[in-house]
């Protein structure tokens, strides 16, 4: 018996997926090899210190246009709802191997919607704060002490960020089946049936 597939993302969402995953990982290179003189070796990867320095805002600029396109198209999709209270309830269970307990979710369960807004809010305080001391255009327009308030913020926005993105990645392969949808776009119909009941539902009316 052959596997049935249901469509997830299109070509040009995992496109954008995929733009904002390089963008992620030459931002972050560069940025981290300003965090700590431990870790400037990194600059080499892009050419070294200067290149990183001059390299990295661009970068991050980049990376937020990308992740506005999907935000518009999925933060309807990722809004928190009755179901997704009950899913935080019992992901405990679901981290032990019960998935028993589990609520019927949507496209969406409460995990991917919380690391969604994570990167959303984090993206959104890198490029404010990255603005503030963004040498030479624009730092000179904001007082010292805000500068050094934006660069704390900076900090520890893309900390947390990094850290959404471990989540991302480590949940995508954990769930087997899942990273098929953005290299293949599609998943078989028994993954969306047991963990988005309520959107296989939705994509089987729509056949």
């Amino acid at each position: 018996m052959s596997t049935r597939y249901i469509q997830r993302y299109s070509d040009r969402d995992r496109l954008n997926h995929w733009a904002i995953a390089l963008l992620f990982i030459l931002a972050g290179v560069s940025g981290l090899a300003f965090f700590h003189p431990s870790l400037f070796f990194l600059s080499a990867l892009l050419g070294g210190g200067v290149w990183a320095r001059i390299l990295h805002p661009f970068l991050g600029v980049a990376m937020f246009l990308s992740f506005l396109g999907l935000f518009f198209k999925l933060w309807r999709e990722n809004t928190l709802n009755a179901a997704d209270k009950e899913w935080q309830k019992h992901s405990l269970d679901m981290l032990k191997g019960d998935k028993s307990k589990m609520p019927p979710v949507g496209k969406y369960n409460a995990g991917q919607k919380g690391v969604f807004w994570l990167m959303s809010i984090c993206l959104a305080v890198l490029l404010v704060t990255g603005v503030m001391f963004w040498q030479p255009w624009f730092a000179n327009s904001f007082p010292i002490t805000l500068r050094r308030i934006a660069v704390l913020l900076h900090s520890a926005s893309a900390v947390a960020l990094i850290l959404g993105v471990i989540m991302h990645v480590y949940a995508a392969i954990w769930v087997k089946g899942t990273v098929r949808a953005m290299t293949r776009g599609t998943v078989s119909a028994g993954w969306a049936k047991q963990n988005h009941a309520l959107w296989y539902e939705e994509m089987s009316k729509g056949k």
